[in-house]
């Protein structure tokens, strides 16, 4: 889990008590599962004695960081970001022990606390002066944006600065020597240490670990849905469950040393097990049990294994059996209405998996199709004249729709 480390920073942390921390950014009201990786820093660091504390940039996120991204970001307004703030808290209370009683208890803190006293010129005058600009211009992530066609305003520039200064400001009020990140923060982060030798004529360390990738080179954490969020309301945890369930053995491989807390020994004998029989996908089953039991716990963890069961290990069961208790409590698998009329009259199927927005056009629909890629009522579909009518319903109200391999609907008339 570590790509750059500053020198000093092992002693360090095998010396003494440390405080460290982790920049998040409030862009949206919940995290994704890309900030798990930076979650799991703090918890092991935690669980090795040392004090932990997460950032939430209440501050910075009005700014936006330029690291990894091509182009500016929207500017969040304070109410979204404080509605953001409050959101992200939540979830990082899941994972960290916030308990006072405990010495080494988490603790959050928002830069928007420090910023919002601090005049432009004062800042200019006291940390500007600081770093030079050929100092900030030779950082990957500036420079990258510089060279391109978008180019980097001013706002953007001075991001770096400001977390530079989260970390001095970390340093002299909380005692925070080390700071952690994904490893496009390192530019940000070493400004910080560099700030702190410059102002204090001390030290301060750093890590980052490697940013998560997948071997197909598709992004990590996206789907066709877009991000995998750890909030329920917007990735059921079937959903969650699912996305692990469907790595790649290789990645599967990598990413349960990252993501779980498994030890050496058992992830050698899942390994083991699961070459015998890859088929079985026993190692993705163990990384999705582990990985959306933290994020959602035992509860989350049943309901996400009892839809998988209902959806697949009983897909021989024909939808016409299935009781209305057992599809109406399928979690996690996408809800839409359509309007009933439009089936007593009758609809040809291609219009009717576009109108539902199950596909985006009638185009995509047919393709699929032709491809065997549809069931309806968990039957495959083979013709594209045929017409979904009030036969198909089951209960009289529903009807259920396979996309693909993974893609699972409930239509309800209304």
């Amino acid at each position: 889990m570590i790509q750059d480390i500053t020198p000093g920073t092992e002693a360090l942390l095998e010396k003494e008590n440390v405080t460290g921390y982790i920049g998040f950014d409030p862009t949206a009201d919940s995290l994704h599962i890309g900030s798990l990786v930076p979650i799991l820093l703090l918890v092991h660091l935690q669980k090795s004695g040392h004090k932990p504390i997460a950032l939430i940039g209440g501050a910075t996120g009005m700014i936006g960081d330029p690291s990894g991204k091509s182009e500016e970001r929207n500017l969040l307004d304070e109410a979204t970001l404080e509605k953001n703030f409050e959101g992200v808290k939540k979830q990082l209370e899941q994972f960290l022990d916030f308990n006072p009683q405990h010495p080494n208890a988490a603790v959050i803190a928002n830069n928007y606390d420090w910023f919002r006293g601090i005049s432009f010129i004062q800042f200019l005058r006291e940390t500007g002066k600081h770093l030079t600009i050929n100092y900030m211009m030779a950082k990957d992530s500036v420079k990258k944006r510089i060279e391109s066609e978008s180019g980097i305003s001013y706002t953007e520039f001075a991001y770096q600065l400001m977390q530079g200064y989260d970390f001095l400001w970390l340093y002299q009020h909380k005692g925070c020597k080390l700071q952690m990140g994904g490893s496009d923060q390192w530019g940000n982060i070493t400004t910080g240490t560099e700030l702190i030798r410059k102002k204090t004529g001390e030290e301060a360390f750093a890590f980052t670990c490697p940013l998560i990738k997948k071997t197909d080179g598709t992004k990590f954490g996206k789907t066709e849905k877009g991000n995998v969020w750890l909030d329920p309301q917007k990735t059921s945890p079937f959903q969650f469950y699912q996305f692990w369930i469907n790595a790649a053995d290789e990645d599967a491989q990598s990413w349960i040393k990252i993501f779980t807390f498994l030890t050496k020994e058992e992830i050698d004998s899942v390994n083991e097990e699961h070459s015998k029989n890859p088929s079985a996908r026993l190692l993705q089953k163990k990384l999705a049990e582990e990985v959306t039991r933290f994020v959602h716990g035992d509860s989350g963890l049943k309901a996400a294994l009892e839809t998988t069961s209902q959806l697949f290990d009983n897909a021989q069961k024909s939808a016409e059996d299935l009781s209305l208790e057992e599809l109406t409590s399928l979690q996690g698998i996408e809800k839409m209405q359509f309007d009933a009329k439009k089936i007593k009259d009758g609809i040809d199927v291609v219009s009717f998996l576009a109108e539902t927005t199950i596909f985006p056009s009638k185009g995509e629909a047919r393709k699929m199709i032709s491809g065997g890629g549809v069931s309806v009522n968990r039957r495959k579909i083979t013709s594209l004249d045929l017409k979904i009518e009030s036969s198909f319903l089951l209960h009289e109200k529903y009807i259920l729709i396979q996309k693909g391999k993974k893609h699972h609907f409930i239509v309800e008339m209304i």
